[in-house]
């Protein structure tokens, strides 16, 4: 069981402006529940106890309504400029502790096949071997996506990147398992995530599993409409 967890929520939301210059993406509602509630719910039943939500764009509208949240309790990092995805992480380490700790983006829904992604990524993870676990599924069920996709998977779970200006067939979801052994020696200040995950990739310890159903990423008034409908 991993207990903590975090979700990445100080992002601006430049493709859904206006919309998000008054109300931040993470609180958009998809079936009467805010995007970054259902994150939490799922992250409540695989028995996450505590979560740190990074907070910048409009972030005392997301901290006002996490405010007395249980499950899992909710503790906030204020980023005074934005740290994008791995220094956000990076400076919210102190309340992550040592252990490995879920890290999913607040602005993605999922459904779960027979049994939970979040429970499959803890089942697979392998701390001896990895330094990071991302879930990927193949572009054709990656709802809102249009990109040229982001890894391989081999047969041994290691990931790879296409070449430049290649296609590579799977998607990153954005749900993840990370050791903070990752971050070590990690740049100060704002820098990508995928920084350090082409380090662990060229020190073979960053992994994949594929996700079983579906995934949708709300990034677009697209994939807003997309996403109601499939609460429909």
């Amino acid at each position: 069981m991993i207990a903590r967890a975090m979700v990445l929520a100080a992002g601006r939301g430049e493709r859904l402006r206006p919309l998000t210059d008054s109300l931040p993406k993470p609180l958009f509602e998809v079936g009467g529940k805010a995007l970054i509630d259902h994150v939490l719910d799922r992250l409540a039943e695989v028995g996450v106890t505590q979560a740190v939500v990074n907070l910048w764009h409009l972030g005392p509208l997301i901290e006002a309504h996490l405010a007395g949240r249980e499950s899992p309790a909710v503790a906030f990092t204020h980023e005074p400029e934005r740290l994008d995805t791995g220094g956000g992480v990076a400076n919210a380490l102190p309340l992550l502790g040592n252990d490995p700790f879920y890290l999913v983006n607040g602005k993605i829904l999922w459904r779960d096949g027979a049994t939970g992604a979040l429970a499959r990524l803890a089942h697979a993870w392998n701390d001896d071997a990895m330094d990071g676990l991302l879930l990927v599924l193949p572009k054709a069920r990656a709802g809102g996506y249009g990109g040229p996709g982001d890894f391989f998977l081999h047969r041994d779970s290691a990931v790879s990147r296409p070449d430049a200006g290649a296609l590579a067939p799977l998607v990153f979801t954005g749900i993840q398992i990370l050791h903070p052994r990752l971050f070590e020696a990690a740049p100060e200040g704002p820098f990508s995530l995928n920084l350090l995950y082409d380090r662990a990739m060229a020190a073979g310890r960053l992994s994949g599993m594929v996700h079983d159903s579906d995934w949708l990423h709300v990034a677009t008034p697209e994939g807003l409409v997309e996403a109601q409908t499939w609460f429909k």
